[in-house]
């Protein structure tokens, strides 16, 4: 038994059925032992209906997540929300993020009052918002446009202030446990050393280099090509807008940190960050496709980036890596960065290429092949850039490869 400091009201949950109607009332009382833990002076917890469940807007972070599952609210002054905790909250003031991404891919407008259920993630966006997961439940902000809460600490000046959001509380299950993205991640699977996919990365300069689009198009392009390929964004905030861009390209499956279990990967250890890479290399493999085209969010002088980059794990599967740019000075510097650290870098594209003289300025700065958009939809011309597991493995034990000159023979 344990002692309850001032009245609250409390809806049961039951070891065999939804939450119950039942609704206890303690005033300077006693709390029967079987309630211990549910909720105290700070902590407690309520049924959170399925109509207003209905009612609210989910953000695409949320895709894995069974509607079901969500049966209880779990409010209080104690309460410390983690990385990926779901939490039913109200739209206070519409700034930047005037749309919520849904995870059927429809941008929702976004009202005052408004109510949303999304995680709470970190965010690192250099053209948008630096954020952290709060410490309490406090007014926090919309930091990311498919579905995540954290609270601002830094933003562009060429942006508008983060939409405001007042925390309801945090979702819970029958039982009152509050409900977290990684609950619901897929299982994971270590990729098959016997079945081993070309995989082409495409990292980039900064956001907003150009990253998605040249994903899409070495997608496209391979898919042309008659080569069956899968693409997945392993690093980032989550959005909708990318993992549709892939689906729209033609890959045969799609998957992105999401399916791993994270709203967000800043801020995550690099053993954290292998395990996402490896997760989404093993699933996305046991579909047998011939190439996987990955993206690894941000630029490169990002932390996970950077640290993701230059791990042993990831070294070991990376076929080739595409270098996205926004200009021929970035281009420089990146591949001078991927070629000190023994990166298998084999092309330019992104943002420099949709300029004539920006092409030219950066194939005599980094001596690569800069490919544009449309050239990247040559699906069999691209292949010719990309060496064989064979040559890259060689690579890594400090041999030279050479690009290839034929395509993969079908199994």
């Amino acid at each position: 038994m344990v002692r309850a400091e001032r009245c609250i009201v409390f809806s049961s949950i039951s070891d065999h059925g939804p939450a119950q109607a039942m609704v206890i009332r303690v005033a300077e009382g006693q709390i029967p032992a079987q309630f211990d833990g549910l909720f105290s002076e700070k902590k407690s917890v309520s049924a959170l209906p399925g109509s207003r469940v209905r009612v609210a807007k989910l953000g695409s972070t949320m895709r894995r997540v069974p509607v079901s599952v969500m049966k209880t609210l779990v409010t209080g002054a104690d309460i410390k929300p983690r990385a990926g905790d779901l939490v039913l909250a109200r739209v206070k003031h519409v700034g930047h993020q005037s749309r919520l991404h849904l995870p059927c891919g429809r941008r929702a407008r976004l009202f005052k009052g408004s109510e949303i259920i999304v995680p709470y993630g970190n965010r690192y966006a250099v053209h948008q918002f630096e954020a952290v997961v709060p410490e309490t439940l406090g007014e926090c902000q919309l930091v990311a446009a498919g579905g995540v809460a954290g609270k601002v600490t830094s933003q562009h000046d060429g942006v508008r202030s983060a939409t405001v959001l007042e925390p309801i509380g945090l979702v819970g299950n029958e039982r009152g446990d509050i409900v977290n993205l990684d609950q619901f991640a897929m299982p994971p699977q270590a990729p098959d050393p016997k079945r081993q996919p070309l995989v082409v990365v495409v990292v980039g300069s900064e956001m907003d280099a150009g990253k998605t689009t040249t994903v899409t198009h070495i997608v496209r392009g391979l898919m042309l090509a008659g080569i069956h390929t899968a693409a997945a964004k392993v690093t980032g905030t989550g959005a909708a807008t990318d993992y549709w861009e892939y689906v729209d390209a033609g890959a045969a499956q799609v998957l992105d940190f999401v399916d791993a279990g994270h709203a967000s990967t800043a801020g995550l250890s690099l053993n954290e960050l292998e395990s996402v890479f490896l997760s989404i290399l093993g699933n996305l493999s046991a579909g047998k496709p011939e190439a996987i085209v990955i993206e690894i969010a941000d630029g490169l002088m990002q932390r996970e980036t950077s640290a993701l980059l230059t791990s042993r794990v990831f070294r070991q599967h990376v076929t080739s890596i595409v270098f996205a740019a926004g200009d021929s000075m970035g281009a420089s510097a990146g591949v001078e960065w991927l070629r000190q650290r023994g990166l298998p870098i084999v092309a330019v594209s992104g943002l420099v290429t949709r300029s004539a003289l920006g092409r030219q300025s950066t194939r005599l700065a980094t001596g690569m092949p800069v490919l544009s958009r449309h050239d990247l939809l040559e699906g069999e011309a691209f292949m010719r850039l990309v060496p064989t597991a064979a040559q890259v493995a060689q690579h890594n034990n400090g041999l030279v490869y050479a690009p290839r000159t034929t395509l993969p023979q079908r199994q």
